[in-house]
C-alpha cells in the first residue's frame, strides 16, 4: 500500500492546486479490494501494460528503479490476490488490489 500511495503522490508532485489522493478499503464478496486513486499525470496507454514489470520506469535515470510495482504485484500474488491498474493521462490513475478474506477457525483447547 505505500509503494501505491508514494507513487500516486510523486504523479502528483507539480501538477495542479487541486490534486487529490484517495485511499479506500471496500468489501467485494468474499474479498477485500484497497483502491488507490489520484488526479495526478496518469500513465500513457501504451505503458499501461508494462507498468508492473521489473525496471520498467517512466521517470529520468537516477530517480526510479522500476521495482515498485513489480515487487507489489509479486507481493499481491504470493497472497492469493489480484492487482489492476486504469489510468488516462492528465486526469490520473487508479489501482485497486484484491485480497482474499481469510477467517481462521476458533481453535478449540482440549
Amino acid at each position: 500500500m505505500l509503494n501505491l500511495v508514494l507513487n500516486a503522490l510523486e504523479a502528483m508532485r507539480g501538477q495542479r492546486t487541486d490534486c487529490m489522493l484517495v485511499v479506500r478499503l471496500l468489501v467485494d464478496g468474499d474479498r477485500v479490494v484497497l483502491e488507490v486513486r489520484d488526479t495526478g499525470r496518469g500513465i500513457a496507454a501504451e505503458n499501461l501494460p508494462r507498468v508492473f514489470e521489473p525496471f520498467f520506469t517512466t521517470k529520468p535515470a537516477g530517480l526510479g528503479t522500476g521495482l515498485g510495482l513489480a515487487i507489489t504485484q509479486r507481493i499481491v500474488l504470493e497472497v492469493g490476490g489480484e492487482i489492476a491498474v486504469e489510468s488516462e493521462p492528465g486526469k490520473g490513475t487508479t489501482f485497486r488490489v484484491w485480497f482474499p478474506v481469510v477467517v481462521e477457525e476458533e481453535r478449540q483447547t482440549a
